[in-house]
């Protein structure tokens, strides 16, 4: 894709209600979206950031909130807005883990690598969790 093609602000949507695999299938998704912007030309650093933060948002929908209905990328020059809506209207909230078990480790991860994340509700019920990161050739912001 060409330089011009990537400065203008871009978004991208997956339905993802009702199917199956949606992790994966967010990941592809956002694979592509990702290499249509240029990110892998960056380096696999970011690519894995962004697609970290895409399954942690798809599985904690999965686990918590019935599951996810959409998957929503947001591109701009100097941002990337990873959201995931889901019919629950309940925010996200750390539960108590214990470090060495599997699990509970979603916002976490959220936290270390977004440069912001949080919730929002939607209109017609339910919410959005939300994840932020710097493009690899915009500066690196924390």
């Amino acid at each position: 894709m060409g330089a011009g093609l990537r400065r203008q602000d871009q978004t991208r949507r997956l339905a993802l209600s009702g199917i199956e695999g949606t992790v994966a299938r967010s990941r592809d998704f956002t694979a592509r979206a990702l290499a249509d912007w240029g990110w892998a030309a960056a380096g696999p650093e970011r690519t894995g950031d962004a697609l970290l933060l895409v399954s942690e948002l798809v599985t904690n929908a999965c686990l918590h909130a019935g599951g996810p209905t959409e998957l929503v990328l947001r591109y701009t020059p100097e941002l990337l807005r990873i959201e995931v809506a889901d019919g629950s209207p309940r925010p996200p909230a750390p539960r108590p883990r214990a470090i060495a078990l599997p699990g509970g480790h979603g916002l976490v991860v959220l936290e270390r690598l977004a440069l912001r994340w949080g919730s929002e509700p939607r209109d017609g019920g339910g919410k959005a969790v939300w994840a932020e990161l710097t493009p690899p050739d915009a500066p690196r912001v924390r």
